[in-house]
């Protein structure tokens, strides 16, 4: 039995797909406050841009027509057992031999359902200008949405939000002008992103697509040019991890706190991995949308390449509320891309991985036994339970409810129950945020704003002092207004705390659910509410490897052996075996054959983007070669201009280049003439802008331990007298360890034919060029 659209004089539907939650007859532990229903005044909302950033709100203006399908397309054959990202992968790869089924670790040529871009939809036009190629593939594959750089008020920024917006009407691509929302709440809330399908976006935080049961992966800029002008890219299957939920989130417990505690407890586990959250119909029940959102979207953070939710009722009521919406708002076109009929169809056999499907490895978190939880400062991978930090009365400065990690209706109106609540001891009356605290927000978008102000919630926050930002990107940026001073303390719903990344580099920022940042912006302290209440004799979070159901020595030996055949996996897939060892790799013409250079020791985990390239230099388009080579790592360390020298090789620690999908990342080192960087392990955003941009990087974590065992004292940047020689053909490195120390080599990975072919043509673009030449 499908549901239908109710009569248009039913004013709650549109608010629904606000709801934290299914309106039932009960609920499950409910962690958030009950919404009271709302009368909306939004009836007439269409598409909206503006034409200059001057004011926070957007202006109307109407949307292209998108038709889309929604289904999945069926299995033109039987398949082996596939994880539900492999199933996703292969539905949307081509080229693929009769028979074959996509496995972790394949290279395969996807073709994705859709491709977003921002404020970087510009700097990618330039890129596809310059294939000489006449049209874009697919425009339907498209969206634009301005987000970034909203608050920048300057001819230049204008003048390119004015280019971007002429060159999609001209190509035919769907277009959301500057104040609309957030990209990734946009492409969520108009369902470009759809369950079941392959959604990319040349941004790190499309991993929020997920969360809809969409394989939401990042691309980076040259990907996202090569798909405009192919419809397709290049991608490698990831490893898999299975994270199984147990019991149901406590009132009080909010999504931010489920990923920040992740974060923390499994630090390195899931790097470089497609993770799938899976749980009984109780747990998830316990997850809202707009959780699961704040968990996939901080995915990226944690290490993993998406954090895919599973297709499955609590969704399905979602998407029954957005397609009553969409059925009641004619004027708007998301009803082309949700319908109750889409839904039926979509449900009638669901994507989900197969019960026999292998994973890498499987984690597991109780519900019933987490707390808020406060990550920092500085550091995503540092999280601590609130009930430790607070004690601690650690002054805050200024506060956030922005970004699109926890800026929706819903997140602002668990902020706005703090103030209310402590009105009803301050005779009825909003109370201030404490003295010395400025507290900014910013919606998701702007019908999550309108949302918020139709319940009164905006309206309470602004009351209490608020300095309302518009519905875009931001303070969590690093641009705009509210940045963090030197000596200053921030408490922010968003999802990086990089060093420098929301202002300067001499601040201290945490990160936390929106409720313990209004608390904390009340108190001045960081803080929470008496929402959460510590069971009795209670113990902390229960969490680990495995399933997380009762062990047996047979279930503890399985674990024990999952994790020893991953880290075996692993290895033999960096190293190769007995055969790889005597064999040598084909050297493409224009590819050294070896790289020799001294080695320079920047002694750091998680050394992020923001740190590569600080963000305030992100969206300068006309910034030159040589000034991206002076301000490359400045972020990370002042003084590495002065120390690095061209061909000198980068040796920092593990997870290198992590953070956004910025490309200058890769860009300023070249720039810099880098010509190797070798880490423990790569961010993989990292890694596909390097290949894109024909910059070399190679794991080496022996060598990693080596230097931090010879260099214990901990410099930003060293010249390390040390020498490396990679041996591409042989694929060896040869390092020696200063004048007379130790000389020793280690087996590396091969360097494959078809990512060699990339960097020996320049980077992807002219690879493209080439292939183009071809046809």
């Amino acid at each position: 039995m499908s549901y239908r659209p109710v009569a248009a004089s039913a004013q709650w539907a549109r608010m629904l797909s606000r709801a934290r939650r299914p309106i039932a007859t009960t609920t499950i532990a409910s962690q958030r406050i009950p919404r009271t229903t709302a009368v909306s005044r939004h009836v007439q909302c269409q598409y909206r841009s503006i034409g200059s950033t001057t004011a926070n709100r957007a202006t109307l203006a109407t949307e292209s027509a998108t038709e889309t399908s929604w289904a999945a397309p069926p299995a033109e054959e039987k398949r082996g057992p596939q994880t539900l990202t492999e199933k996703i992968v292969q539905d949307h790869s081509v080229g693929l031999p009769k028979g074959k089924t996509v496995r972790s670790g394949d290279y395969v040529q996807i073709q994705p359902w859709r491709c977003m871009s921002h404020d970087n939809t510009w700097p990618i036009a330039k890129k596809f200008l310059s294939l000489d190629v006449q049209s874009l593939k697919n425009p339907e594959q498209m969206v634009f949405i301005l987000d970034h750089d909203v608050q920048n008020k300057s001819e230049s920024n204008l003048k390119k939000y004015e280019m971007i917006e002429a060159f999609a009407k001209k190509h035919g691509v769907p277009f959301y002008g500057a104040g609309h929302g957030i990209s990734h709440q946009v492409m969520i809330e108009e369902l470009y992103a759809w369950p079941g399908k392959l959604c990319v976006g040349s941004d790190s935080h499309s991993t929020s697509y997920s969360a809809l049961g969409a394989g939401g992966f990042s691309v980076v800029r040259t990907d996202a040019a090569g798909i405009w002008a192919t419809g397709k890219s290049w991608f490698q299957v990831p490893p898999v991890a299975k994270v199984n939920l147990t019991g149901v989130l406590p009132p009080g417990v909010a999504g931010k706190d489920v990923i920040v505690a992740l974060c923390g407890l499994f630090q390195s586990d899931v790097l470089n991995h497609a993770v799938e959250f899976s749980g009984s119909e109780e747990t998830m029940a316990s997850i809202p949308v707009d959780d699961r959102i704040s968990i996939s979207n901080m995915c990226t953070e944690w290490g993993a390449l998406t954090g895919l939710f599973p297709v499955d009722r609590t969704l399905e009521k979602w998407l029954r509320y957005k397609a009553t919406e969409a059925a009641m708002m004619p004027e708007r076109t998301t009803s082309q891309r949700i319908t109750h009929e889409k839904v039926d169809e979509l449900y009638e056999n669901p994507i989900k991985a197969d019960p026999d499907a292998q994973y890498a490895k499987q984690l597991y978190l109780n519900l019933s036994t987490l707390s808020p939880y406060v990550s920092g400062p500085n550091s995503v991978k540092i999280s601590t339970p609130l009930n430790e930090l607070a004690p601690q009365n650690i002054k805050v400065n200024k506060a956030y409810i922005v970004s699109c990690t926890n800026s929706r209706a819903s997140d602002i109106a668990a902020a706005a129950k703090v103030f209310k609540d402590a009105a009803k001891a301050n005779d009825g009356k909003i109370p201030k945020v404490a003295d010395g605290v400025k507290l900014y927000i910013a919606a998701a978008s702007a019908r999550e704003q309108e949302a918020a102000e139709d319940a009164g919630d905006w309206q309470a926050l602004v009351e209490a002092g608020a300095i309302e930002l518009p519905a875009s990107c931001g303070p969590c940026i690093g641009l705009g207004t509210g940045l963090l001073e030197a000596g200053e303390v921030g408490i922010s719903a968003s999802n990086r705390n990089f060093k420098g990344r929301m202002g300067s580099r001499e601040a201290l920022c945490y990160l936390s659910s929106p409720e313990v940042v209004a608390a904390s912006a009340l108190s001045g302290t960081i803080s929470g509410t008496d929402a959460f209440q510590a069971p009795e004799n209670y113990a902390g979070v229960e969490y680990g490897y495995g399933t997380g159901a009762p062990e047996t020595p047979e279930t503890q030996l399985g674990n024990v052996l999952e994790q020893l055949e991953s880290l075996i996996e692993r290895v033999e897939a960096s190293v190769g075996g007995e055969e790889s060892a005597k064999s040598t790799t084909k050297i493409l013409p224009g590819f050294p054959e070896k790289i020799t250079g001294e080695i320079v020791f920047c002694d750091m985990d998680n050394l992020d983007t923001d740190n590569i390239y600080a963000g305030k230099y992100t969206y300068q388009d006309d910034i030159t070669k040589e000034t991206m080579a002076k301000v490359c790592m400045e972020n990370y360390d002042p003084k590495f201009g002065d120390i690095a020298k061209p061909n000198d090789i980068i040796v920092s620690g593990f997870n290198f280049g992590c953070g956004s999908s910025r490309e200058q990342a890769a860009t300023a080192l070249l720039a810099k003439e880098i010509p190797l960087v070798v880490s423990g392990s790569f961010g993989n955003i990292f890694s596909r802008n390097s290949v894109n941009n024909g910059l070399l990087g190679l794991e080496v974590p022996r060598l990693v331990e080596r230097l931090r065992a010879t260099f214990p004292e901990k410099i930003p940047t060293r010249r390390t007298g040390w020498t490396l020689t990679w041996d591409v053909a042989n694929s060896t490195v040869q390092v020696q360890e200063g004048q007379g120390g130790d000389k020793w080599e280690e087996k590396v990975g091969e360097f494959p034919e078809n990512l060699q072919e990339i960097i020996a043509k320049g980077g992807l673009e002219k690879w493209i060029m080439d292939q183009a030449s071809k046809e």
